[in-house]
């Protein structure tokens, strides 16, 4: 049964927090990043990737860099930015976007789940990128990004949720400069407390949504801190993991499209025919002006040359396997590795990734600077996920996008 518990939050004060919150580290470059850090240096990017208090001398990874990092942090911590909650609470955390809302259950989630399984996981984590966030953690004593997990609704749980975003006054209420709505609201109450570590305790699984390698970080400093304390109880605060936690019937995915930056030695006719003779082409063209999406699982819309295809699987190629079912997995199986010559996505420079988030547009823009065929993808369910993750199972890189992301800065878990 999950161990899902509350604990005393250092978070911003309630005028700071719409300037500290930060977009996570991972979805910035340096020179990004440092311009973010120059527009506002309050943002806890500063925190979250302390390389930007240097100039490029300094190693984004060097040892200066960790040892900044906690320095501001706690800095700012005494400073009176971030207080401290004197006992151990819940947060609602509400994001909208585009006028859907989603609301998750802020809280600490146990290493030994994630250990044992009952923190499921999709996706493999490569060591070079969790030693930055292990280095990070271990060096700042605490966690400042919190990892982004599923679970299926529950009623118990919704009806709470509900009673206190009518109730009450939320503790954050702001928008960010990217249109996204930010609501926090604080559980204190011991009754409502209960209610939610007692609905937990009777899950046997959650899942992670994003964020693997920052739980496989959080998880190994915790490993390392049993280590160095062998007496230790399980109760200490490094044997549990900053989470939000989502209802599945809250979340969207979006898709995550392949741009390719050539046709493995066809010219586009040769090419066309191949997709013709392996895909069944439902459209050709654009509808109203606009690029053609996919509507439904088993579509994907390709443009090329300035022209889209609207294209289905064929049923042989089909699948009930959780991951060989997938679209994704189909697209890599029928035409990135036997037509386009792509056998591994992960390492082969000839193809991208864009998130849904940067619309069709940005696959039109992509084939007229650097790729000859992009695919737009139909997005890959919440049920897919579960069902993956449920079968002991990895999903192919790159087939979830969720939207919107959870800042950083919001919340933060001292490990002591």
């Amino acid at each position: 049964m999950a161990k899902v518990l509350p604990f005393k939050g250092i978070r911003p004060s309630k005028e700071r927090a719409a300037t500290i919150a930060a977009l996570p580290y991972d979805v910035y470059n340096r020179s990004e990043a440092e311009a973010v850090v120059a527009q506002n240096p309050d943002s806890f990017l500063a925190v979250d990737r302390a390389e930007t208090n240097f100039d490029s001398s300094v190693g984004t990874y060097d040892e200066v860099v960790y040892q900044k990092a906690h320095d501001l942090l706690w800095q700012w911590i005494e400073e009176g930015r971030f207080i401290q909650d004197d006992k151990p609470c819940y947060y609602l955390y509400q994001l909208t976007m585009d006028g859907r809302c989603q609301t998750g259950i802020v809280a600490c989630s146990s290493i030994d789940d994630y250990e044992q399984g009952v923190i499921k996981k999709h996706e493999n984590t490569r060591a070079e990128k969790e030693a930055d966030r292990i280095h990070h953690v271990d060096s700042c004593n605490a966690q400042t990004g919190p990892i982004f997990l599923a679970y299926r609704a529950q009623a118990k749980i919704d009806e709470l949720v509900n009673k206190i975003t009518t109730e009450n006054a939320p503790e954050y209420d702001f928008v960010a400069d990217d249109g996204i709505g930010h609501r926090v609201f604080v559980i204190n109450d011991d009754a409502d407390v209960d209610v939610l570590k007692n609905a937990f305790a009777e899950m046997n699984a959650i899942y992670i949504a994003d964020g693997h390698h920052r739980a496989a970080s959080a998880v190994k400093v915790g490993q390392r801190r049993r280590a160095a304390n062998p007496g230790y109880t399980g109760d200490e605060e490094f044997n549990y993991f900053l989470s939000v936690l989502f209802p599945d019937n809250q979340l969207m995915i979006m898709d995550y499209n392949r741009v390719v930056k050539d046709l493995n030695g066809l010219s586009e006719d040769e090419f066309i025919d191949v997709i013709k003779s392996k895909m069944n082409v439902v459209k050709v063209g654009e509808v109203n002006g606009k690029p053609i999406a996919p509507t439904k699982k088993g579509q994907v819309s390709m443009t090329i040359n300035g022209t889209w295809y609207l294209l289905e699987f064929k049923q042989v190629d089909r699948s009930d396997d959780p991951v060989d079912g997938l679209d994704v997995s189909i697209l890599q199986n029928v035409i990135l590795n036997p037509v386009l010559g792509i056998s591994d996505p992960k390492t082969d420079d000839r193809i991208d990734f864009v998130g849904g988030i940067r619309g069709l547009e940005e696959l039109e823009r992509r084939c007229n600077v650097d790729c000859k065929v992009a695919f737009a993808m139909y997005p890959t369910s919440i049920g897919e996920l579960f069902a993956v993750a449920d079968a002991g199972r990895l999903m192919p890189p790159k087939s979830t996008w969720f939207e919107p992301k959870l800042r950083s800065g919001l919340f933060i878990h001292a490990l002591d």
